[in-house]
This record gives C-alpha cells, sequence and structure tokens, in this order.
C-alpha cells in the first residue's frame, strides 16, 4: 500500500434535532457574537434480542457565530427543533480537577428554524434559513481561537 496517496479531506455535518436548553450567547472582545447550546438526536432502532423498539439519544453541542447567534438568541428555545449544517471542530479545556477535556462540537455555518418559536410579527414564518456568507460570498467556518470568549 503506497502511503503517498492523498486522500480528499472532508469534515462536514448535517444534524437535526431539539435544543435541550436554551441558547446561550456571549460576545468576544471584539463585539462578536457567539451562541452556544445543545440539541438531541434521536434515532429508534429494533432490539434483536428483545424484538423492541427502543430509542438512543445522542446529545451534540453546537457553536454559532456572527449574525446568526444573534438571529439564535431571538428565535430559538428549548426544544426548539432546528437543522444544523456545519463542520466538527475540537476544543480543549481543564476541570476544576486540573484533568484536560476535549469537547467535539459542531461549528455552523447554516441554520434553519423548523417550527416552534417565532415572535408574533413573524408568525407566518414557518421555516427561516440563515447562512452567513463573508464579503467574499463563501460561508463563514468560525472564527480564530483567540476570538473564543469560553
Amino acid at each position: 500500500m503506497d502511503n503517498n496517496i492523498k486522500i480528499p479531506q472532508q469534515n462536514s455535518v448535517i444534524i437535526t434535532g431539539r435544543l435541550t436548553r436554551d441558547p446561550n450567547v456571549a460576545h468576544t472582545q471584539k463585539g462578536t457574537a457567539v451562541c452556544s447550546f445543545d440539541i438531541a438526536v434521536n434515532r429508534n432502532y429494533k432490539d434483536n434480542s428483545t424484538n423492541e423498539w427502543k430509542q438512543e439519544t445522542t446529545y451534540v453541542p453546537i457553536v454559532v457565530w456572527g449574525a446568526m447567534a444573534e438571529k439564535c438568541k431571538d428565535r430559538l428555545k428549548k426544544g426548539s427543533p432546528v437543522h444544523v449544517e456545519g463542520r466538527l471542530a475540537m476544543s480543549q479545556y481543564t476541570d476544576k480537577s486540573g484533568q484536560k477535556r476535549n469537547v467535539l462540537k459542531v461549528v455552523s455555518n447554516r441554520i434553519q428554524f423548523l417550527s416552534g418559536y417565532v415572535k408574533e410579527e413573524e408568525a407566518g414564518a414557518e421555516v427561516e434559513e440563515l447562512a452567513e456568507k463573508d464579503e467574499a460570498g463563501s460561508n463563514l467556518n468560525g472564527i480564530g481561537d483567540d476570538e473564543v470568549p469560553f
């Protein structure tokens, strides 16, 4: 096997679920909004040993930057269904006991509100899609590590 063969690199996530808590918004020192929340994603499967249907829930942390973060703060709450597109990112922190911990999260570049919490003046909008673009027109993929407020 040739170890010099280059393989394509891809880091793309598409996930749909419901918020497990209200969104938390903070701002970087430069004033950029960053919103974080977790979503619960359910998977139904049939247990072959008992022949019963069961449900498995996975909790996924989501991070949203910029104008999308502000929209999420205004439009989402615990239980809101969302469709998220983005990339996986790993961050590391030290817990209270001094142990280094890794956290895998989705950094969103596109959010679609599926229904649920909608302000009165927007009651007709069942689904809204947000995609943050930079000046060149490409999707933003996050902010540098020096910008992260947590």
